[in-house]
Protein backbone atom coordinates (compact mmCIF):
# COMPACT_ATOMS: atom_id res chain seq x y z
CA UNK A 1 0.00 0.00 0.00
CA UNK A 2 1.31 3.39 -1.24
CA UNK A 3 1.40 6.72 1.07
CA UNK A 4 -0.29 9.94 -1.00
CA UNK A 5 3.59 10.43 -2.11
CA UNK A 6 4.36 6.98 -2.83
CA UNK A 7 7.45 5.12 -3.22
CA UNK A 8 10.04 5.74 -5.06
CA UNK A 9 11.36 2.64 -7.72
CA UNK A 10 15.04 2.98 -6.14
CA UNK A 11 13.44 1.93 -2.41
CA UNK A 12 15.37 -0.91 -1.46
CA UNK A 13 12.18 -2.26 0.93
CA UNK A 14 12.40 -6.00 1.69
CA UNK A 15 9.67 -6.78 4.13
CA UNK A 16 10.58 -10.11 4.91
CA UNK A 17 13.67 -8.79 7.23
CA UNK A 18 11.95 -6.96 10.11
CA UNK A 19 12.93 -2.81 11.13
CA UNK A 20 13.46 -1.72 14.80
CA UNK A 21 11.49 1.06 16.15
CA UNK A 22 12.42 3.03 19.45
CA UNK A 23 9.56 4.94 21.44
CA UNK A 24 7.41 3.83 18.86
CA UNK A 25 4.43 5.16 21.19
CA UNK A 26 5.73 8.91 20.33
CA UNK A 27 3.94 11.09 17.92
CA UNK A 28 6.24 10.73 15.07
CA UNK A 29 6.88 6.97 15.45
CA UNK A 30 3.09 6.39 15.61
CA UNK A 31 3.22 7.68 12.15
CA UNK A 32 5.91 5.78 11.20
CA UNK A 33 4.87 2.33 12.52
CA UNK A 34 1.94 2.94 10.77
CA UNK A 35 3.40 3.36 7.72
CA UNK A 36 5.92 0.45 7.83
CA UNK A 37 2.72 -2.04 8.52
CA UNK A 38 0.96 -0.59 5.64
CA UNK A 39 3.97 -1.51 3.69
CA UNK A 40 4.11 -4.75 4.90
CA UNK A 41 6.90 -4.96 7.73
CA UNK A 42 6.85 -6.63 10.67
CA UNK A 43 7.74 -3.99 13.16
CA UNK A 44 9.66 -4.15 16.38
CA UNK A 45 8.44 -1.97 18.48
CA UNK A 46 10.61 -0.92 21.42
CA UNK A 47 8.31 0.85 24.45
CA UNK A 48 9.28 1.26 28.00
CA UNK A 49 5.58 -0.14 28.95
CA UNK A 50 4.20 -2.55 26.92
CA UNK A 51 1.41 -3.16 29.13
CA UNK A 52 -0.31 0.16 29.30
CA UNK A 53 -3.31 -0.51 27.53
CA UNK A 54 -4.58 2.70 27.07
CA UNK A 55 -1.54 3.98 24.90
CA UNK A 56 -1.71 0.83 22.89
CA UNK A 57 -5.37 0.89 21.30
CA UNK A 58 -4.84 2.63 18.15
CA UNK A 59 -1.89 -0.28 17.62
CA UNK A 60 -4.34 -3.06 18.04
CA UNK A 61 -6.31 -1.50 15.40
CA UNK A 62 -3.14 -0.75 13.18
CA UNK A 63 -2.91 -4.87 13.37
CA UNK A 64 -6.44 -5.67 12.58
CA UNK A 65 -6.50 -3.14 9.77
CA UNK A 66 -2.83 -3.04 7.57
CA UNK A 67 -0.90 -6.16 6.38
CA UNK A 68 2.61 -6.02 8.49
CA UNK A 69 2.75 -7.55 11.58
CA UNK A 70 3.71 -5.53 14.51
CA UNK A 71 5.67 -7.08 18.03
CA UNK A 72 6.64 -5.47 21.21
CA UNK A 73 9.66 -5.46 23.34
CA UNK A 74 10.39 -3.75 26.53
CA UNK A 75 13.00 -1.07 26.04
CA UNK A 76 14.53 1.89 27.98
CA UNK A 77 16.68 4.72 26.95
CA UNK A 78 19.12 4.68 29.93
CA UNK A 79 19.32 0.54 30.33
CA UNK A 80 22.92 -0.04 28.56
CA UNK A 81 21.40 -3.42 26.52
CA UNK A 82 18.00 -3.18 26.57
CA UNK A 83 17.27 -2.47 22.68
CA UNK A 84 19.65 -5.55 21.63
CA UNK A 85 16.57 -8.46 21.61
CA UNK A 86 14.26 -5.98 20.46
CA UNK A 87 17.01 -5.23 17.47
CA UNK A 88 17.97 -8.95 16.22
CA UNK A 89 17.29 -9.83 13.06
CA UNK A 90 16.49 -5.82 12.15
CA UNK A 91 18.01 -4.68 9.03
CA UNK A 92 17.18 -1.12 9.52
CA UNK A 93 16.23 0.50 13.01
CA UNK A 94 15.00 4.01 13.30
CA UNK A 95 15.83 5.95 16.62
CA UNK A 96 12.48 8.58 17.43
CA UNK A 97 12.59 7.89 21.24
CA UNK A 98 13.99 11.27 22.73
CA UNK A 99 12.74 13.09 25.96
CA UNK A 100 11.23 16.25 24.80
CA UNK A 101 10.51 18.49 27.81
CA UNK A 102 11.13 22.29 27.99
CA UNK A 103 10.62 23.13 31.25
CA UNK A 104 12.74 21.00 33.28
CA UNK A 105 14.08 21.51 37.42
CA UNK A 106 17.53 20.04 36.48
CA UNK A 107 17.94 20.30 32.65
CA UNK A 108 21.39 17.74 32.80
CA UNK A 109 19.12 14.99 34.78
CA UNK A 110 15.91 15.22 33.21
CA UNK A 111 16.93 16.27 29.84
CA UNK A 112 20.48 16.34 28.14
CA UNK A 113 21.58 13.09 30.03
CA UNK A 114 18.47 10.60 28.47
CA UNK A 115 18.98 12.26 25.56
CA UNK A 116 22.73 11.49 24.96
CA UNK A 117 22.60 8.04 27.21
CA UNK A 118 19.66 7.06 24.96
CA UNK A 119 21.40 7.38 21.85
CA UNK A 120 24.73 5.67 22.56
CA UNK A 121 22.53 2.66 24.08
CA UNK A 122 20.70 2.00 21.43
CA UNK A 123 23.93 2.43 18.85
CA UNK A 124 26.00 0.26 20.68
CA UNK A 125 23.51 -2.51 20.33
CA UNK A 126 23.50 -1.88 16.41
CA UNK A 127 27.36 -2.37 16.95
CA UNK A 128 26.59 -5.55 18.75
CA UNK A 129 24.11 -6.90 16.12
CA UNK A 130 25.48 -7.77 12.91
CA UNK A 131 22.15 -7.84 11.30
CA UNK A 132 21.87 -4.08 11.16
CA UNK A 133 22.84 -2.17 8.37
CA UNK A 134 21.32 1.57 8.33
CA UNK A 135 20.60 3.20 11.27
CA UNK A 136 18.01 6.47 11.26
CA UNK A 137 18.33 8.91 14.22
CA UNK A 138 15.56 11.42 14.48
CA UNK A 139 17.55 14.69 15.51
CA UNK A 140 16.24 18.43 15.23
CA UNK A 141 16.56 21.46 13.24
CA UNK A 142 17.91 22.65 17.01
CA UNK A 143 20.94 20.40 16.27
CA UNK A 144 22.20 22.75 13.57
CA UNK A 145 20.60 26.13 15.27
CA UNK A 146 20.40 27.06 18.82
CA UNK A 147 19.18 30.42 18.40
CA UNK A 148 17.25 32.23 15.32
CA UNK A 149 20.23 35.13 15.99
CA UNK A 150 22.73 32.00 14.72
CA UNK A 151 21.21 32.26 11.22
CA UNK A 152 22.41 35.45 10.15
CA UNK A 153 26.31 34.66 11.12
CA UNK A 154 25.81 31.65 8.37
CA UNK A 155 27.08 31.75 4.80
CA UNK A 156 24.35 33.37 2.62
CA UNK A 157 22.27 33.68 6.18
CA UNK A 158 20.51 30.28 5.37
CA UNK A 159 20.65 27.62 7.59
CA UNK A 160 21.56 23.76 5.80
CA UNK A 161 23.00 20.31 6.76
CA UNK A 162 26.71 22.04 7.36
CA UNK A 163 25.46 23.81 9.77
CA UNK A 164 25.72 23.00 14.20
CA UNK A 165 24.20 24.54 16.86
CA UNK A 166 27.01 26.24 18.69
CA UNK A 167 25.73 28.44 21.00
CA UNK A 168 22.94 26.52 23.32
CA UNK A 169 24.26 25.22 26.69
CA UNK A 170 22.66 23.27 29.36
CA UNK A 171 21.91 26.65 30.89
CA UNK A 172 20.94 28.52 27.95
CA UNK A 173 18.18 26.42 25.40
CA UNK A 174 19.03 23.07 27.38
CA UNK A 175 16.74 21.35 25.04
CA UNK A 176 18.93 21.64 22.03
CA UNK A 177 22.07 21.55 23.25
CA UNK A 178 20.75 17.90 24.34
CA UNK A 179 19.38 17.34 20.42
CA UNK A 180 22.98 18.68 19.10
CA UNK A 181 25.02 16.89 21.77
CA UNK A 182 23.00 13.06 20.86
CA UNK A 183 23.46 13.97 17.05
CA UNK A 184 26.96 14.74 17.49
CA UNK A 185 27.56 11.37 19.70
CA UNK A 186 25.89 9.52 17.00
CA UNK A 187 27.97 10.21 14.26
CA UNK A 188 31.14 9.85 16.40
CA UNK A 189 29.83 6.15 17.20
CA UNK A 190 29.35 5.92 13.43
CA UNK A 191 32.43 7.14 12.17
CA UNK A 192 34.28 4.71 14.50
CA UNK A 193 33.05 1.17 12.53
CA UNK A 194 32.22 1.25 8.81
CA UNK A 195 29.48 -1.71 9.19
CA UNK A 196 26.09 0.31 9.52
CA UNK A 197 25.18 3.84 8.05
CA UNK A 198 23.97 6.82 9.80
CA UNK A 199 21.24 9.10 8.53
CA UNK A 200 20.08 11.59 10.78
CA UNK A 201 16.55 13.61 10.23
CA UNK A 202 16.54 17.03 11.05
CA UNK A 203 12.61 18.56 11.68
CA UNK A 204 11.65 22.02 11.95
CA UNK A 205 8.90 22.42 14.34
CA UNK A 206 6.41 19.08 13.64
CA UNK A 207 2.61 19.46 13.09
CA UNK A 208 -0.58 17.46 12.67
CA UNK A 209 -2.92 14.63 14.13
CA UNK A 210 -1.79 11.85 15.95
CA UNK A 211 -2.50 8.21 15.42
CA UNK A 212 -3.20 7.65 19.24
CA UNK A 213 -6.54 7.68 20.94
CA UNK A 214 -4.84 9.80 23.13
CA UNK A 215 -3.16 13.08 22.68
CA UNK A 216 0.74 13.13 23.26
CA UNK A 217 2.75 14.82 25.27
CA UNK A 218 4.31 16.95 22.34
CA UNK A 219 5.56 20.46 22.35
CA UNK A 220 3.71 21.20 19.30
CA UNK A 221 -0.14 20.26 21.05
CA UNK A 222 0.73 22.29 24.52
CA UNK A 223 1.88 25.24 21.73
CA UNK A 224 -1.48 24.90 19.92
CA UNK A 225 -3.72 24.65 22.96
CA UNK A 226 -1.89 28.11 24.09
CA UNK A 227 -3.47 29.59 20.89
CA UNK A 228 -6.99 28.32 21.84
CA UNK A 229 -7.17 28.80 26.13
CA UNK A 230 -6.79 32.39 26.63
CA UNK A 231 -2.54 32.20 27.06
CA UNK A 232 -1.89 33.81 23.95
CA UNK A 233 -5.09 36.41 23.99
CA UNK A 234 -2.51 39.07 24.25
CA UNK A 235 -0.79 38.30 21.32
CA UNK A 236 2.08 36.05 19.93
CA UNK A 237 5.80 36.24 19.97
CA UNK A 238 7.45 37.50 17.16
CA UNK A 239 9.06 34.41 16.41
CA UNK A 240 9.10 32.44 13.56
CA UNK A 241 10.45 28.74 12.23
CA UNK A 242 10.30 26.18 9.74
CA UNK A 243 7.37 23.76 10.23
CA UNK A 244 6.20 20.27 8.53
CA UNK A 245 3.34 17.75 8.38
CA UNK A 246 4.41 14.89 10.73
CA UNK A 247 3.19 12.58 8.58
CA UNK A 248 5.94 13.52 6.39
CA UNK A 249 8.30 13.37 9.06
CA UNK A 250 7.41 9.51 9.10
CA UNK A 251 7.62 9.63 4.93
CA UNK A 252 11.47 11.17 5.18
CA UNK A 253 12.47 8.04 7.92
CA UNK A 254 11.00 5.63 5.29
CA UNK A 255 13.48 7.44 2.17
CA UNK A 256 16.00 8.26 4.83
CA UNK A 257 15.73 3.82 5.87
CA UNK A 258 15.10 2.05 2.32
CA UNK A 259 16.42 4.74 -0.18
CA UNK A 260 19.65 3.11 -1.32
CA UNK A 261 21.57 6.62 -1.70
CA UNK A 262 20.78 8.19 1.55
CA UNK A 263 22.96 9.52 3.58
CA UNK A 264 24.33 11.93 5.72
CA UNK A 265 22.18 14.99 7.80
CA UNK A 266 18.52 16.26 6.06
CA UNK A 267 16.18 19.43 7.33
CA UNK A 268 13.07 18.52 7.23
CA UNK A 269 10.63 21.12 7.23
CA UNK A 270 7.75 22.38 4.60
CA UNK A 271 8.23 26.38 4.66
CA UNK A 272 8.93 29.28 7.28
CA UNK A 273 6.04 30.37 9.17
CA UNK A 274 5.63 32.86 11.80
CA UNK A 275 3.16 31.91 15.12
CA UNK A 276 0.66 35.04 13.94
CA UNK A 277 0.71 32.96 10.53
CA UNK A 278 -0.29 29.86 12.65
CA UNK A 279 -2.68 32.08 14.58
CA UNK A 280 -4.38 33.01 11.21
CA UNK A 281 -4.89 29.67 9.86
CA UNK A 282 -6.65 29.20 13.26
CA UNK A 283 -9.10 32.12 12.63
CA UNK A 284 -9.78 31.24 8.99
CA UNK A 285 -10.98 27.88 10.11
CA UNK A 286 -12.25 27.93 13.43
CA UNK A 287 -12.83 31.45 14.25
CA UNK A 288 -16.36 29.99 16.06
CA UNK A 289 -14.62 28.13 17.81
CA UNK A 290 -11.99 30.05 19.94
CA UNK A 291 -10.77 34.21 20.04
CA UNK A 292 -7.06 33.24 18.53
CA UNK A 293 -4.36 36.31 18.92
CA UNK A 294 -4.59 38.30 16.32
CA UNK A 295 -1.15 40.64 17.03
CA UNK A 296 2.19 40.31 18.00
CA UNK A 297 3.68 41.37 20.79
CA UNK A 298 6.14 43.85 20.85
CA UNK A 299 10.12 42.58 21.44
CA UNK A 300 10.46 44.79 24.30
CA UNK A 301 7.10 43.40 26.34
CA UNK A 302 8.88 39.89 25.99
CA UNK A 303 11.77 41.11 27.76
CA UNK A 304 10.39 42.87 30.41
CA UNK A 305 7.77 40.13 31.68
CA UNK A 306 8.69 36.82 29.36
CA UNK A 307 10.88 35.45 32.17
CA UNK A 308 7.83 35.97 34.73
CA UNK A 309 5.52 33.64 32.95
CA UNK A 310 8.02 31.00 31.91
CA UNK A 311 11.17 29.75 33.47
CA UNK A 312 12.47 29.04 30.29
CA UNK A 313 11.57 32.33 28.29
CA UNK A 314 14.31 33.89 29.53
CA UNK A 315 15.70 37.57 28.26
CA UNK A 316 18.26 35.95 26.62
CA UNK A 317 15.94 33.56 24.91
CA UNK A 318 14.11 36.90 23.69
CA UNK A 319 16.85 38.77 22.64
CA UNK A 320 18.32 35.89 20.25
CA UNK A 321 15.56 34.63 18.72
CA UNK A 322 12.52 37.25 18.76
CA UNK A 323 12.17 39.29 15.18
CA UNK A 324 15.17 37.31 14.15
CA UNK A 325 14.44 35.99 10.48
CA UNK A 326 14.45 32.13 10.23
CA UNK A 327 16.17 30.82 6.79
CA UNK A 328 17.17 27.68 5.82
CA UNK A 329 17.50 25.81 2.76
CA UNK A 330 15.41 22.14 2.71
CA UNK A 331 16.67 21.63 -0.96
CA UNK A 332 18.48 18.45 0.13
CA UNK A 333 15.17 16.18 1.54
CA UNK A 334 14.09 17.41 -1.71
CA UNK A 335 16.72 16.03 -4.10
CA UNK A 336 17.87 13.27 -2.05
CA UNK A 337 14.87 11.62 -0.08
CA UNK A 338 12.46 12.83 -2.88
CA UNK A 339 10.39 14.79 -0.57
CA UNK A 340 7.56 16.44 -1.38
CA UNK A 341 5.49 18.22 1.57
CA UNK A 342 2.01 18.99 2.45
CA UNK A 343 0.74 22.19 2.91
CA UNK A 344 1.74 23.46 6.05
CA UNK A 345 -1.97 24.83 6.69
CA UNK A 346 -3.44 21.67 5.98
CA UNK A 347 -1.16 20.29 9.00
CA UNK A 348 -2.28 22.97 11.56
CA UNK A 349 -5.84 22.65 10.59
CA UNK A 350 -5.96 19.08 10.63
CA UNK A 351 -4.21 19.07 13.70
CA UNK A 352 -6.40 21.62 15.77
CA UNK A 353 -10.03 19.84 14.11
CA UNK A 354 -9.12 16.48 16.21
CA UNK A 355 -7.64 18.61 19.12
CA UNK A 356 -11.24 20.02 19.19
CA UNK A 357 -12.80 16.23 18.17
CA UNK A 358 -10.95 14.56 21.61
CA UNK A 359 -12.22 17.70 23.62
CA UNK A 360 -9.03 19.32 24.21
CA UNK A 361 -9.55 22.58 23.23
Amino acid sequence: MQSRQGFLPSLDCDTSVPVLVTGATGYIAGWLVRRLLEMGFTVHAAVRNPGLANRMAHFERMRRELPGTLQFFQADLLERGSYTRAMKGCRVVFHTASPMRLAVRDPQRELIQPTIEGTQNVLESANSIDDVQRVVVTSSVAAACGDSADIAKLPGQVLNEEAWNHTSTHKHQPYPYSKTQAERTAWEIAEAQDRWRLVTLNPGLVLGPCVTDHIPEAYSFSLMKKFADGTMKAGVPPYEVGMVDVRDVAEAHLRAGFMPGAEGRHLIFRDVKSLIDVSAVLHAQFESHRPFPRRVLPKWLLWLVGPRTDRAFTRHVVRRNMKHPWRADNSKSRRALGMRYRATEQAITDMFAQMIERGVV
